[in-house]
């Protein structure tokens, strides 16, 4: 009975069913691989450690305060146009500072920082899920700890090794310090633009007032600034640090930081830089050039001696004449704003006016804005048909022009039938540009203006040839360069030399001609053409009687912008007119006010010079790019020094400030400019 007993039990007993066997089986060897794995891992990460970890210095030596080095602006005599920085003797702690400082760095920048241990996993893996589908880089992953390590001991490269030992950096910070004492650190030596390294350095240079005391606007604009401190700082472009400000203040709402009504009060009133009552207008050309010493020489820590181009007596007269113009005709032309630019023959930036006052507004009109140069551009459409094999007594109809829909106007409405090519730019018929432009082609056309030295986005619309499409009145005023030097292209600059206090030079500049652009038959019959607008056309009243001057006006659509660039031998001077907000001025021409302008500007700037003609001829006075030094060429264009100098420009224009987009890109569907 027992046996048979046992027998039933036997028989009785549930069998495993083989999919479990499997499932468990699988278990094992995913538990197996995954103990191999992280075995490996920390067999690899112990290689890379003791092959690649840096020395770990003292901890204590880390809260040296890094000070924002004092800086010496020099004009070209030698004389003080500005003195700047070294505001933060002390390091201020995170307690000492307003809560939403902190708060707004770590909302914007590494919203987990309580919670990791130096390296954010999560964050890490959201950031590459976000640049997989941008199909760019689009998010980075570091954490506050990481850029903390790179700032303290590393070098800037981005490479895998470097970006190892910031990890390897980072953990051992965290081992070693607190988080505050790390966010601490971390807000007192980051840089933040205008030459300013912490947040109370950056406070002062900003607001003038110290980080401890700034409001939730100022905190959120200084968070924003760690994107990319050149592009978003505030005396660079304001609107744009607003606009990133206005996102940190998102983003503090997102973390839990703030509340939605609290932000949507802050962005209605964003913060202003603090007002400077005796700011000279040299302070637009002391921003710019101080902009580019790093990407000159690096970030320092030394006490800086910067030798600028800028000339002191025409900094004056270029002050004195936009002041008056403005004073006098403002008001009942409808202008609020205008820049003042001059240019030597080499690209040497002798005169920079921004603005009608720095202490309202830092934003440079010179460099910053792009606007629509109208029939300024035209000079290249003609170059460039000459180049094709137009000669300047060649016949153009005027008369009405329809392409894909759109119809360019001349300025007064009316055609003059039959024309010459350079009584059409003398008299700037927009029907005739636009022909030619069509008959030369509109991509020859871009790439001749590139070759003098626009930089900035050409579109291929038939409008080009009108000047619908934004550059800066820098890069415009450049781009005449060749006319006046004997045809070479220029690298506009402002700085020649960079020294330390202690009188190590850091930094000199050299030759940087981009070689020979418009050969020498081409050159005589611009000039000429050229010559002709200031005696019997459009810029008449820019005419200077006592040497040889030539140029261009231009008037953009619904007399929104008033442009003369003229030249003589010695300098090359643009003149911009018109509003911030983009309104309409009261019918103001290139032609009246901005001629005027030059005219009085340049008048001034040419007392005690001699009368020089400008280049003509097979054998033409030209400026050697190697020495400075005049000498006699012939006719051809030097496409090999063209090349060679390419690089000094591509280096200036990566340090421009990035186009602030226009209400404008789109409206091409007419053009009224002179």
């Amino acid at each position: 009975m027992a046996a048979a007993k046992k027998k039933k039990n036997t028989s009785t007993k549930k069998k495993t069913p083989v999919k479990v066997i499997k499932r468990k089986s699988l278990l094992r060897r995913l538990t197996n691989l995954l103990a191999t794995l992280f075995v490996t891992l920390g067999v690899v990460w112990a290689a890379l450690f003791l092959t690649l970890a840096p020395e770990m210095p003292d901890t204590s030596s880390l809260w040296r305060v890094k000070k924002s080095p004092g800086v010496t602006v020099l004009a070209a005599d030698g004389s003080v146009l500005a003195q700047r920085g070294a505001f933060n003797s002390t390091m201020v702690p995170i307690a000492a500072m307003p809560a939403y400082l902190p708060r707004a760095i770590i909302a914007t920048e590494d919203r987990r920082f309580y919670q990791h241990f130096g390296m954010d996993i999560i964050g890490l893996f959201r950031a590459v899920l976000a640049n997989l589908r941008a199909g760019g880089v689009v998010q980075g992953g570091s954490t506050i700890t990481q850029q903390l390590a790179k700032n303290l001991f590393l070098t800037p490269e981005r490479t895998l090794v470097r970006k190892i030992r910031e990890l390897m950096l980072a953990l051992w910070l965290e081992a070693r310090l607190s988080k505050d004492e790390i966010l601490t650190l971390y807000m007192n030596r980051v840089y933040l633009g205008a030459g300013s390294y912490g947040v109370e350095a950056a406070s002062q240079r900003y607001f003038g007032k110290s980080a401890r005391r700034v409001s939730l606007q100022e905190a959120a604009l200084l968070a924003g600034l760690l994107k990319a401190p050149s592009r978003y700082a505030p005396t660079n472009n304001i609107k744009r640090s607003r606009d990133r400000a206005a996102q940190v203040l998102q983003n503090m709402v997102a973390a839990g930081y703030l509340m939605e009504g609290q932000a949507a009060a802050a962005r209605r009133a964003p913060a202003r830089l603090a007002h400077r009552t005796r700011a000279k207008s040299s302070q637009y050309f002391s921003d710019w050039v101080q902009e580019r010493v790093p990407g000159l020489v690096g970030n320092r820590d030394d006490d800086l001696i910067i030798l600028t181009t800028l000339e002191p007596e025409l900094q004056r007269a270029a002050e004195a004449a936009l002041t008056r113009t403005l004073s006098r005709h403002g008001k009942s032309r409808k202008v609020a704003q205008g820049a003042l630019v001059a240019v030597g023959s080499d690209g040497a930036v002798r005169a920079m006016v921004g603005g009608r006052s720095y202490a309202k507004s830092q934003f440079n009109r010179a460099v910053q804005a792009h606007r629509q140069p109208g029939s300024a551009f035209k000079p290249f459409v003609y170059l460039a048909a000459l180049e094709a094999g137009f000669d300047p007594s060649d016949v153009i109809k005027d008369s009405p022009v329809t392409i894909n829909g759109w119809k360019p106007r001349n300025f007064a409405n009316k055609h003059r039938g039959n024309v010459t090519l350079s009584g059409a730019l003398v008299q700037s018929i927009n029907t005739v540009a636009v022909k030619v432009s069509e008959r030369v082609g509109r991509e020859k056309v871009i790439a001749t203006a590139r070759r003098m030295g626009i930089t900035s986005p050409l579109k291929a619309h038939p409008a080009l040839a009108l000047g619908a499409s934004e550059v800066t009145l820098l890069e415009l005023t450049s781009a005449y360069a060749p006319f006046a030097n004997g045809g070479f292209a220029v690298v506009s600059h402002g700085i020649l030399e960079v020294r330390t206090r202690a009188g190590r030079t850091l930094y000199r500049r050299g030759g940087s001609s981009l070689g020979r652009v418009v050969n020498a038959h081409d050159l005589t019959r611009m000039n000429a053409m050229l010559t002709e607008v200031l005696r019997s056309g459009t810029g008449r009243g820019a005419r200077l009687d006592d040497r040889v001057s030539a140029g261009k006006t231009g008037t953009s659509q619904k007399y929104r912008d008033g442009w003369f660039i003229g030249y003589t031998a010695d300098l090359i001077t643009g003149v911009w007119l018109g509003n911030d907000n983009d309104a309409p001025t009261r019918k103001m021409t290139g032609g009246q006010l901005p001629a005027s302008l030059w005219k009085g500007f340049m008048r001034q700037a040419s007392v005690g010079q001699p009368a020089r003609t400008l280049p003509s001829g097979r054998a033409v006075a030209v400026l050697s790019p190697d020495t400075g030094q005049a000498s006699t060429e012939g006719g051809s264009i030097d496409f090999k020094r063209f090349i060679n100098g390419l690089a000094g420009m591509l280096s200036e224009i990566s340090r421009q400030p990035a186009r602030t987009p226009s209400s404008r890109d789109h409206d091409l569907d007419r053009e009224n400019s002179d």
